[in-house]
């Protein structure tokens, strides 16, 4: 994987005095939910026990496992007592295995890594003075922070992304839930690259004052989280620090089919506050033109759009230029070959 900063070193040197002389240095969970990462699963470990914050537990909770994921995770828990292993009886997705994590925290905080991932050995210290400076000034800690990171394709190409509220004001309540759902967006407000989990951490009170995670969901179970957050009135703050690098990965749960069906049961659960904006028929064509666009039906993408497009022509229009260009060269780059 790409190193993660160059400036890593001086920066971890610097957290470390900082978080040495800190007045609080609280224990904070680091959350791993794992499936089948035998192959990953010791490194994605061994990035979270290189954190320099002092008090921290590993907890992985294996989901039902086919490999040997599990053997491994207790093999490095009985090297560090840090690492706690949790197996599940059955497989419940990532939302059922984030409840896991939520219910038997014994942190302050959480933040999550995935199973396959590797993070700055920053990352805590930076992500929990971010909180800490932001419940002092505003007087709440209903708030979730999210790190900047990037993300790794099998051709070596880098997508960087910067952290939802990590320029400007942080943006709250129902202008997140906008965003999330059917792409509203308010010019002084700073959206990055959404609420994904990899790159979260939170007060462990938070996640329990939601209810944790929604474990119906099967994919987009963080973007419903964030919604229940933002319409309970919930902050959302960043770092502007590249904390993590996220490993592109295939995997039968990550078919476009499935990303879809649960895109639509999102904005069912959702559908009152869509309709009161008169948005609910809207995000749900978006989600089917992008459905057919990343399932290679291009005659029906087009189709979808055009219709899209006929009903909706200002939203469309602005959405597209939004996020169009962006997309194309995205997707150019993935791929590439030897980037």
């Amino acid at each position: 994987m790409p190193e993660l900063d160059a400036t890593a070193a001086g920066r971890q040197a610097h957290l470390k005095k900082s978080a040495d002389a800190a007045e609080r240095c609280p224990r904070i969970t680091i959350g791993i939910a794992c499936f089948n990462a035998e192959n990953t699963i010791r490194e994605a470990i061994a990035s979270a026990l290189a954190q320099v914050w002092p008090d921290i537990e590993v907890l992985v909770v294996d989901d039902f496992s086919t490999d040997a994921s599990a053997a491994i995770v207790e093999e490095l828990a009985e090297e560090d007592p840090r690492v706690r292993l949790i197996r599940h009886p059955r497989n419940t997705g990532p939302g059922g295995t984030r409840n896991s994590i939520v219910q038997e925290a014994t942190g302050e905080m959480i933040a999550f890594f995935d199973d396959d991932d590797e993070s700055d050995p920053s990352r805590l210290a930076t992500q929990f003075n971010r909180i800490e400076r932001f419940v002092k000034k505003a007087g709440t800690d209903l708030v979730a922070c999210y790190a900047s990171g990037g993300r790794v394709y099998p051709n070596g190409y880098l997508r960087e992304s910067q952290a939802i509220g990590s320029q400007g004001i942080p943006p709250s309540g129902d202008a997140v839930a906008e965003y999330l759902l059917f792409h509203g967006r308010r010019p002084d407000l700073f959206y990055g690259g959404g609420t994904p989990t990899c790159a979260l951490m939170a007060p462990t009170a938070t996640f329990r004052r939601l209810g944790g995670f929604d474990p119906d969901f099967r994919r987009v179970e963080d973007v419903d989280f964030a919604v229940r957050l933002a319409l309970a009135g919930g902050h959302f703050i960043g770092c502007p620090e590249s904390l993590y690098r996220q490993r592109a990965t295939v995997a039968e749960d990550k078919t476009p089919r499935k990303n879809y069906e649960s895109e639509l049961r999102l904005l069912e659960k959702h559908r009152e506050f869509l309709e009161d904006r008169g948005r609910y028929d809207y995000a749900r064509r978006w989600f089917t033109m992008r459905y057919h666009h990343f399932s290679g039906a291009r005659c029906r993408m087009v189709t979808a759009l055009v219709a899209l497009w006929l009903r909706y022509p200002m939203a469309v229009t602005r959405h597209l230029l939004s996020t169009g260009p962006a997309r194309i060269r995205h997707e150019r780059r993935m791929k590439r070959k030897g980037v």
